[in-house]
């Protein structure tokens, strides 16, 4: 049987053979540690403090259990991916690099036109894998918002392959997500089934009886726009001009106002309903807890029901993201 070292998940070897030793021995002491384990004592103490400060131990030192496996590696991989996701956030923005290397030379050389995306304002991306290369790109190295209006009344199990990973994905990562589409696209049932599901991750997600124009937007900073209205395989803009850039997000919360929340669509409730009390455990754990895997167990629910309360929040509370979210339910009195 193949066997992997856990430095992958950011262990080091004292502190892989200390778990090892509890998971095979549950409720040992923990002075059993320093025996069992071929290093010096004062490495074993340090493994031990880690491994609970990252709720990878239990118990007190007369007897110490080892988190289960399978909670144990999604804990560590989902601290990794974090770190990893913020150093690449780092690296990617290169804007302000790029714009002040330019200030000390001539740029572009004569004769040379400037790179598509080295800081300009507008740059046309005419295929449509070149637009999904930098909605890959946009989506992985969001930090706080992504506005999508879609006038689609279906989207294509093409379309739900590539957005459903990504959305998940920033929306784990604490972006916020309020997506604008169609009332017709509620009545396609795989659709509909998209926009349940990116609702229980804590996206928002509202419907307008018309709606015509396609925009993504990062950020508040990057927007993508169709070349062509009429057809968005045909490639589209990269717009990272300021006062462009704040005219679309002022047209989309236009849209949003306009809107209704999916609920009430589908008839699950209206926005003016008191919350529950499972939905105040909630409210009072988003305040508090800064992960919502930490948030799901301290309210004993699943992570998936966790974040299905957090949407759920977020449309009573009218708010499009966690933190105005926070401040109207300390203005309601909620927490």
């Amino acid at each position: 049987m193949e066997t992997r070292t856990m430095s992958v998940l950011g262990l080091n070897g004292v502190e892989e053979d200390v778990y090892r030793h509890f998971l095979r021995n549950p409720g040992s002491p923990e002075a059993t540690a320093r025996p069992a384990v071929p290093r010096g004592g004062a490495e074993v103490d340090a493994a031990v403090a880690r491994l609970r400060g990252l709720g990878l131990l239990h118990g007190d030192g007369d007897g110490v259990w080892a988190a289960d496996p399978a909670a144990a590696v999604a804990r560590l991989s989902e601290d990794r991916l974090e770190r990893v996701h913020s150093t690449i956030r780092e690296i990617a923005d290169i804007g302000p690099i790029m714009r002040s290397l330019q200030q000390d030379g001539p740029y572009p050389p004569r004769g040379r036109a400037p790179a598509a995306g080295a800081g300009g304002a507008l740059v046309r991306l005419e295929t449509l894998p070149l637009v999904r290369t930098h909605i890959d790109q946009l989506a992985f190295t969001a930090r706080t918002e992504i506005l999508a209006s879609e006038p689609y009344d279906v989207l294509s199990p093409e379309n739900i392959r590539h957005a459903r990973p990504l959305d998940l994905r920033c929306l784990r990562r604490g972006v916020a997500l309020r997506n604008l589409v169609r009332a017709d696209a509620a009545g396609d049932a795989a659709t509909l089934e998209h926009l349940r599901v990116l609702r229980a991750a804590g996206a928002q997600v509202r419907v307008a009886d018309r709606l015509s124009d396609l925009m993504l937007v990062y950020d508040r900073r990057t927007a993508l726009v169709p070349l062509d209205p009429r057809d968005s395989g045909r490639g589209a803009f990269r717009v990272e001009e300021a006062s462009l850039v704040e005219s679309l997000v002022r047209y989309f919360d236009r849209l949003w106002d306009d809107a209704r929340d999916l609920g009430e669509l589908l008839g699950e409730g209206s926005d003016t309903a008191a919350p529950t009390e499972a939905q105040l455990r909630v409210l009072e754990l988003m305040c508090t807890v800064s992960k919502d895997e930490t948030g799901a167990r301290r309210a004993g629910m699943s992570l998936r029901t966790y974040r299905r309360h957090i949407s759920d929040l977020l449309t009573l509370l009218q708010a499009n993201n966690r933190a105005r979210a926070a401040l109207e339910a300390r203005e309601r009195g909620w927490v």
